[in-house]
């Protein structure tokens, strides 16, 4: 049992270090200055139409949601 171990240890440090590393770009910067721009957009709308979209579905699942429960209370 011990030479199990001890041949899955050296075969997953040799994964892990043979691994080769793929160089990302940091596209942080740029991702603040976009969301940190006054253009008159709150912060949960300034990704786009995605987050438009997400927005109006929450908003509209909450409204039913919520005229849905005060049907029931009556």
């Amino acid at each position: 049992m011990w030479r199990n171990l001890l041949s899955l240890r050296q075969v997953s440090q040799r994964t892990i270090s043979t691994a080769s590393r793929r160089l990302l770009e940091n596209r942080v910067p740029e991702k603040q200055k976009f969301f940190q721009e006054d253009n008159g957009l709150p912060v949960y709308l300034k990704g786009g139409i995605m987050d438009g979209l997400l927005y109006r579905v929450t908003m509209g699942l909450t409204v039913f949601g919520k005229a849905h429960t005060e049907t029931f209370m009556l």
